[in-house]
């Protein structure tokens, strides 16, 4: 089994990484496997001037801040797990520096746009996709959840007593989110009138069905998103959903650390990008009805 492997093995298991996180490291890591050929370094050789020199590279070659912080990233854990293995004397990881990212404000649908978007109900004769690309979209928006945790969840995480969504996050950390009455509608839609009709041997427990009848895939969900919004005449994609669920909240009086466990974020850092939306918000409105403003 190759180091890279073995590292694969380790960002899945141990540390619980998601597969979008493992399959950009390895690219990354790939990448400077490259560069030591090129350069006749090996691997036991890697120091902080030969990562620099990396990403120097790459930044020439048009690499963008977030590409970068993620390379280093990469590195960082994997330098950690070569020294762990003895495979490298010194772990440079702590002494390489992150580049600042210029954070942009996320996207967010208004309040009146997510209500046009959610109110197109399927007719009976359009099939189970429809009914299940709604019922995507409303609980996409209702809990604030990531589209791969979406397509993770069971017929069990869902409390239809308690109005709750059991849903496992990344680290394999576990919440439970709250369901609004228009989702879980639209839930009942699925489960009783469109699901039973994509049914097979393959579906097992998994809530929400592809075409095929197995569980669906984030890149479907994906799909389901851009048509059912594309539909009702929004433009939008999944993760504005998620952000939109957050600002609305805020806007709404939650506080932040209430939207911080909504969200599943690990750090407040994570979620005080909201309350700048919300700000935004705030002085636009001050700008255009203040007097004196």
């Amino acid at each position: 089994m190759s180091v890279l492997d073995r590292f694969r093995t380790h960002l899945t298991h141990e540390l619980g990484r998601s597969p979008h996180t493992v399959r950009g490291y390895l690219a990354d890591l790939r990448a400077l496997l490259a560069h030591l050929d090129e350069t006749g370094q090996e691997l036991g050789e890697l120091d902080v001037p030969l990562v620099r020199a990396w990403l120097s590279r790459a930044r020439e070659a048009g690499a963008s801040r977030s590409t970068l912080a993620r390379r280093v990233a990469a590195v960082r854990a994997f330098t950690r797990f070569l020294n762990r293995e003895g495979l490298l004397e010194e772990d440079p990881g702590p002494r390489l520096s992150v580049p600042a990212q210029q954070r942009s404000l996320p996207t967010v649908l208004e309040e009146g746009q997510a209500a046009e978007a959610l109110s197109r109900t399927p007719d009976a004769d359009e099939g189970p996709v429809p009914v299940r690309r709604r019922a995507v979209v409303e609980l996409l928006y209702a809990t604030g959840i990531r589209v791969a945790e979406l397509c993770a969840l069971d017929l069990a995480d869902l409390d239809r007593a308690r109005e709750t969504v059991r849903v496992t996050g990344k680290g394999h950390k576990e919440r439970t989110v709250p369901v609004g009455t228009p989702a879980l509608d639209a839930l009942d839609a699925w489960l009783t009138g469109a699901r039973p009709d994509l049914l097979t041997r393959a579906s097992g427990n998994a809530l929400f069905l592809g075409a095929r009848g197995g569980r669906l895939g984030v890149r479907q969900a994906r799909d389901d998103v851009h048509a059912h919004l594309r539909a009702a005449g929004v433009d939008g994609a999944p993760h504005d959903l998620r952000h939109s669920a957050a600002t609305h909240l805020l806007n709404g009086g939650a506080d932040l650390r209430t939207v911080q466990e909504f969200l599943g974020h690990a750090s407040p850092r994570s979620t005080q990008v909201y309350t700048h939306v919300s700000v935004e918000r705030l002085r636009d409105t001050y700008r255009q009805a203040h007097p004196r403003a």
